[in-house]
């Protein structure tokens, strides 16, 4: 492949050096410096290498679209990401057609009109019907594409249903931070203000929400259930990226964002589907962070729903693994804060707690 390349830019060069030389030998006639000779045959051989190009330009462009293949988008293990792997390919079929066509009709009319003696070209200024078609024809595609995108987009970062599991992700230099909302279903707020060495998300103990949320080293999500990621950075911009799962949405310093989906196969299930025993999806940082942006990466595990909300019941509060901390809760709340560090309250009037992980099933 390599040799293929450089063989192509060789010739590419000495094409670029004969063209040059071309230039002054016309620009010599324009001049009146020298006279025309073998005009006829000099357009022939330039008629025929416009097609030779085409053919060859058109093989290059679909061979090396087959053989790069495997380094397109990996297979989509979300639904959401279904949709978008349709847009994709709509959009590729649509401009691909538009591209062979232009390209054919662009190396063919050189090929045909090239010049001959006596030949006079046609002045053709303006046509308000060709204007017109070539202005609306691409407006209505654009805007069918647009409508179908954005129907897509407003799915996937609008509200998600109310049983989906809230999960906060949390970028900085250079690692990702997990935390989840306890069984209240409710994640406390933060303040940067409050971020120390051992209350790394700055949460925000004077508010009742905060005391059974947890923090985790990885980001463990239910098959076949909405998963509202909840995403923020606390010092430069990240982006949140999962390819199997189609999701990429910048993390920003003092502006949260979001994104939720929906997991079609568990890890175990995408192992066997791909051949490969150690496949793991990934966390990625898509946006260059600094020095150390290789490192943000972390595992992403998805589980059966059932395996999903044994794991959840059993994780341990943050305010529960540092006690310490219970000194900057408000003293009347402190009760409420002992009972939700030690998972024995419960709001029954929350669908969240009392369907999903206290009945443990819909």
């Amino acid at each position: 492949m390599d040799k293929l390349l450089i063989a192509l830019a060789f010739g590419l060069v000495l094409l670029i050096i004969y063209q040059i030389l071309r230039f002054f030998t016309i620009y010599s006639i324009v001049r009146g410096k020298k006279r025309p000779t073998n005009l006829d045959s000099f357009n022939k051989i330039n008629g025929i290498l416009m097609l030779v190009f085409l053919f060859g330009g058109m093989f290059l462009v679909f061979w090396y679209s087959s053989k790069a293949s495997e380094f397109y988008l990996p297979e989509s293990a979300s639904v959401h990401g279904d949709w978008i792997d349709d847009m994709l390919w709509m959009s590729i079929y649509i401009t691909g057609i538009v591209f062979v066509v232009t390209q054919v009709l662009l190396f063919y009319f050189s090929y045909k009109y090239q010049y001959r003696p006596g030949r006079k070209a046609y002045f053709y200024p303006h046509n308000n019907k060709l204007e017109i078609a070539w202005t609306v024809v691409p407006a209505i595609a654009f805007i069918v594409m647009f409508i179908i995108a954005q129907d897509a987009w407003g799915k996937i970062t609008g509200k998600a249903p109310d049983d989906a599991v809230l999960v906060e992700v949390v970028g900085q230099q250079f690692s990702w931070e997990i935390r989840y909302p306890g069984l209240d279903g409710t994640l406390g707020r933060d303040d940067y203000r409050l971020i120390d060495a051992v209350n790394s998300l700055g949460m925000d103990l004077t508010d009742r929400a905060s005391y059974d949320d947890f923090t985790s080293p990885q980001l463990l999500v239910p098959k076949g259930r909405a998963v509202m990621l909840r995403i923020r950075a606390k010092d430069v911009i990240h982006s949140v990226y999962i390819p199997h799962f189609r999701i990429k949405m910048d993390a920003v310093p003092g502006m949260p964002t979001r994104f939720h989906f929906e997991a079609k196969y568990t890890t175990e299930e995408m192992r066997t589907k791909l051949g490969n025993p150690d496949f793991e999806f990934e966390l990625a940082c898509a946006e260059i962070c600094g020095r150390g942006h290789f490192a943000m990466r972390m595992v992403v595990t998805v589980v059966e729903e059932e395996e999903f909300n044994t794991w959840y019941r059993e994780q341990q509060s943050w305010l529960s693994r540092n006690p310490e901390y219970l000194s900057k809760v408000p003293g009347d709340l402190k009760p409420l804060a002992r009972a939700k560090m030690e998972n024995s309250y419960v709001d029954s009037s929350n669908s969240f707690s009392s369907v999903f992980f206290i009945n443990g099933s819909k």
